[in-house]
C-alpha cells in the first residue's frame, strides 16, 4: 500500500491522521491497551531489535507476544523490555519445540516474563490435515501443557490457523482438538482472521467454547477476499482492524464476555507503519 493512498483507503474509518499516535486511553470495550505480536514487526526486528521496541513503545504499546527471539537471547530481550517498561506476556514457539525442547521453551518463557506459551501450526501436508496427525497433536499438546504448567507455572495455548477448520466426522479438526485436549493443561488463542478466512464465525466459536480461549490475535481481512482452508493468504490481505470484513466490535464484546486475557494486534502486511496506528485508533473508539 502506498502512503499517499492512506486517506482514501481508510476514509470509512473516519479517524484523523493527526490523532493516530495519541492512543493513550481505551474505549468502553477494551479496558487495557491492546498488545502486539512481534511477527507484525518481524522485518524491523531482524534489522534493529531495540529500535523496533522503541517504535512499538512510541505507539503506546507496552505488551508484546514474541513469536521469535530474532537471534537474541531471552535474558537480553528481558533486559531491553525492562529498560523500557515493556513486557512479554506470551511466547510463541514451534510444534517441534514443544515436542523436542520443552524445557528450553519453559525456561525461555519464564526468563521473558511470559505467562503463556503458544503454538500456531501443526506440521502437515499442505493440502490436508489428517485425523492421525490431529490425534498426535492432542497427545503432544496435553504432554507439553502438563509440563509447562506443573514445572514452570505456564499456560499452554494452541492458536488456530485455518487448516484446522477442515471437517472430520461432522465436526472440524479444531473441534476435535478442543474436545480431546485436557482443559487443565491446554488452552487456546483465537486468531480471528484465520477463523473467519476458513469460514468459521469467531463469535460463534467463543460462544461455543468460552473460557478455553485465553488469548486473541486481533486482525482483519481485506474486503472481497474469499477464504479457504489452507491457512494461507497473501500478506496484503491483512488490513487495518476495522477496515475489513470482520465484525470487530462483536468479536471484542464476546471476547470480554468470556474473559480473554490479552488482545494482540497482528498485521502480516508490509504496511504496518500505516496500519497498526489505524488499528489502534479504531479499537480506541469502540
Amino acid at each position: 500500500m502506498q502512503e499517499h493512498g492512506f486517506k482514501v483507503y481508510y476514509k470509512n474509518i473516519k479517524i484523523k491522521e493527526t490523532k493516530l499516535n495519541a492512543y493513550n486511553k481505551t474505549g468502553k470495550l477494551l479496558k487495557e491497551m491492546p498488545a502486539v505480536v512481534s511477527f507484525t514487526y518481524r522485518h524491523s526486528f531482524e534489522k534493529n531489535f531495540e529500535a523496533t521496541l522503541d517504535t512499538i513503545k512510541n505507539l503506546g504499546i507496552t505488551n508484546i507476544e514474541f513469536s521469535n527471539l530474532f537471534k537474541q537471547k531471552a535474558d537480553i530481550i528481558r533486559k531491553m523490555l525492562d529498560e523500557r517498561g515493556m513486557e512479554c506476556t506470551s511466547f510463541g514457539v514451534s510444534y517441534d519445540d514443544i515436542v523436542k525442547n520443552i524445557d528450553a521453551v519453559g525456561k525461555n518463557a519464564k526468563t521473558l516474563g511470559a505467562s503463556f506459551v503458544r503454538v500456531a501450526w501443526i506440521p502437515h501436508d499442505k493440502t490436508n490435515l489428517t485425523i492421525d496427525i490431529t490425534k498426535q497433536a492432542v497427545i503432544d499438546f496435553n504432554a507439553a501443557g502438563k509440563i509447562l504448567k506443573e514445572k514452570y507455572g505456564l499456560i499452554f495455548c494452541y492458536h488456530n490457523h485455518g487448516f484446522d477448520m477442515q471437517t472430520y466426522n461432522n465436526q472440524t479438526f479444531f473441534d476435535y482438538i478442543m474436545t480431546n485436549t485436557n482443559p487443565e493443561y491446554v488452552s487456546f488463542e483465537l486468531d480471528i482472521l484465520w477463523a473467519f478466512h476458513a469460514g468459521s464465525d469467531p463469535v460463534a466459536l467463543m460462544k461455543k467454547y468460552g473460557s478455553r480461549f485465553k488469548l486473541m490475535h486481533v486482525k482483519d481481512l481485506r474486503n472481497g477476499i474469499v477464504g479457504n482452508l489452507t491457512g494461507a493468504t497473501p500478506v496484503e490481505n491483512d488490513v487495518a482492524v476495522g477496515s475489513g470484513q470482520i465484525n470487530i466490535p462483536a468479536v471484542i464484546k464476546e471476547a470480554q464476555n468470556i474473559g480473554i486475557k490479552y488482545f494482540y494486534i497482528e498485521d502480516e502486511s508490509k504496511a504496518v507503519n500505516l496500519q497498526v496506528p489505524v488499528s489502534l485508533a479504531f479499537l480506541k473508539k469502540l
